[in-house]
């Protein structure tokens, strides 16, 4: 089966539900894109995110049915409370290599002192309960963690100018430790889960199963970002390559885009060859899903836009029209107004920039401002 790439641009929007119209009496936590976790970074996080899947959410009044904790890549995400215990299990690492490098430089310092990455989060995950026994600010917690973690474990910080430990194994034990982010704090607060499992503290154990269900990340890319290579998934996820392709599910399916393998879950490859073509515009955040994936040359081929879209610190959200990025904005609050610094890649049709202006409208109710 071949696809084009505009074929696969108009899939992901649906199967992301960025085509879904807002229903007032739909459920906060009623996305696809929770499946996968929905990434909470800027002031137009995931509940933007939500907010341009239909979802009737509003900024900084979240909802009790959804819960934040550091999770793929370390980075804060939103899921369902109701899915935690299983979110805590399918981001488990799926080896001590993997393990290694989901940690990044505290693997090395662990290996000299014959530690398994493995074993060392659960053991930080163990001390890291002991030590949340009410909400926390994150400074205090690794303060207090400092003191409780050997050596290994921690390293000296130039820019903090203090020992403290590895931020990438603080940050992935949080939640094998049954602990989420309270949101819209900064810096971000730590407190327990309710009614968490005590079985469930500092358990990193795998089952046999090659698959963890719905909330498999790898399901969830394959869906959602699909078709991709285990090349992308594997960045996506941050695990190396040999685990990724061990762990592949296997009702995946080989589809050609424009010349090149790639896969997508067999379920879903009807949707990929008839996807809807309906005019879709939106503002998406920074960190959205849609732009999330690592083949950034078939979201914009123009490799000299990439800088500017993917930067580093302060990057823009990216305006979307019909499944392609067409230009990036800037939100400019003052007072009670919102403005969009606009940057067009193309001349936009007079279509696009009503819609544009909708959408505007639509970004400035959710933040409680009025569109300037």
């Amino acid at each position: 089966m071949s696809v084009t790439r505009e074929q696969v641009l108009r899939y992901r929007v649906n199967a992301q539900q960025l085509d879904r119209p807002v229903a007032a009496g739909r459920s906060p936590d009623d996305a696809a894109i929770l499946d996968l976790g929905v990434q909470d970074t800027g002031p137009d996080g995931a509940l933007w995110a939500l907010a341009l899947r239909g979802v009737p959410v509003r900024a900084h009044d979240w909802p009790r049915e959804l819960a934040l904790a550091w999770t793929l890549r370390a980075a804060p995400h939103a899921y369902r409370r109701a899915d935690l215990t299983a979110v805590e299990k399918a981001v488990r690492p799926w080896s001590e290599a993997d393990a290694a490098s989901r940690v990044l430089n505290a693997a090395g310092s662990l290996r000299a002192a014959d530690i398994p990455v493995v074993e060392a989060l659960a053991a930080t995950a163990r001390a890291m309960r002991g030590v949340v026994d009410h909400p926390m600010d994150k400074g205090s917690v690794s303060t207090r963690m400092t003191a409780e973690m050997t050596e290994p474990y921690l390293r000296w910080c130039e820019g903090c100018g203090a020992t403290h430990m590895y931020e990438m194994p603080f940050r992935l034990a949080a939640l094998h430790a049954g602990l989420e982010l309270e949101p819209d704090t900064s810096p971000p607060v730590l407190r327990r889960i309710p009614r968490w499992p005590a079985g469930q503290v500092g358990v990193l154990d795998r089952p046999s199963t090659q698959d963890d269900g719905p909330l498999d990340p790898l399901r969830g890319l394959l869906h959602l970002l699909g078709p991709l290579t285990h090349k992308q998934a594997a960045a996506y996820v941050d695990s190396p390559l040999r685990d990724v392709k061990e762990r592949w599910p296997d009702d995946a399916v080989e589809v050609d885009l424009d010349g090149h393998p790639a896969w997508l879950l067999g379920a879903d490859r009807a949707a990929l060859e008839n996807p809807p073509d309906e005019p879709v515009v939106r503002l998406l955040g920074p960190y959205d899903l849609y732009l999330q994936g690592r083949e950034r040359e078939l979201l914009v081929p123009d490799k000299a836009r990439h800088k500017a879209l993917w930067q580093s610190i302060g990057r823009p959200g990216a305006v979307l029209a019909d499944g392609e990025i067409v230009g990036t904005w800037r939100p400019r609050a003052k007072g009670t107004t919102l403005a969009l610094e606009l940057d067009e890649w193309v001349p936009w049709s007079a279509r696009t920039k009503g819609a544009v202006g909708v959408e505007h409208e639509r970004l400035a109710e959710f933040r409680g401002l009025t569109p300037a």
